[in-house]
């Protein structure tokens, strides 16, 4: 019969558990990309950003800036109103939306009072969440996007997203026969090192 477990235990493996998310955070790669029609390698189609499991591509919607009571308002741009998809590869050169694409977010909120609205999505083989998409190292991912409400004809702005890196055929075989957890191959060794240099000394002082 198992023991339950003690407040101070259930303690220490929350505080693990928490901390070990904020180290993959923080060693996590962000890729910030702003996504709007000044933006001339997104019309151009040739803005590629490669990145790594675990990394971050974030998305800033357009934004603009909330006029004074002074300012005349036909002197500012109509505001881009637009929502990205993840589409196929056919999808991507033609920048039309098909049955396949799916709607990743909306930028609707132009005149935002916090600045530029930010979309983040995170690198990831699996997701616990519904919402969330999966991503396959060696694989190539394609971002564009379409304009909705009452916006004018923007151009077409896409992005391509390469996953770093293919497994060897070694790493591969040697993969299909391991069960992974929840998050294999995600955190480097020097991640997993650094992760227990600041676990080791933190569980020590809760247990003392």
């Amino acid at each position: 019969m198992g023991c339950p477990w003690s407040p101070g235990a259930v303690t220490v493996w929350r505080t693990t558990v928490f901390l070990l998310n904020i180290v993959c955070t923080v060693l996590a790669k962000r890729h910030v990309v702003y996504w709007n029609s000044t933006n001339s390698r997104l019309i151009e189609g040739d803005l590629s950003v490669q990145v790594d499991l675990n990394d971050y591509l974030d998305i800033y919607c357009p934004h603009y800036p909330s006029l004074s009571p002074s300012e005349d308002a036909s002197l500012q741009p109509q505001p881009e109103n637009l929502a990205l998809y993840l589409v196929a590869e056919e999808g991507f050169r033609g920048c039309v939306k098909t049955d396949v694409s799916i709607k990743r977010w909306e930028c609707n909120v132009p005149h935002a009072p916090f600045g530029p609205v930010r979309f983040s999505e995170k690198i990831q083989r699996f997701t616990p969440f519904s919402l969330g998409f999966e991503f396959v190292p060696g694989h190539h991912y394609y971002y564009s996007s379409l304009p909705t409400g009452e916006t004018r004809s923007l151009p077409c702005m896409k992005l391509r997203v390469t996953v770093c890196c293919e497994p060897a055929p070694e790493e591969s075989k040697k993969q299909e026969q391991e069960i992974p957890a929840p998050h294999s191959g995600v955190s480097s060794v020097w991640a997993t090192s650094i992760s227990l240099h600041l676990l080791i000394p933190l569980i020590h002082f809760l247990y003392m």
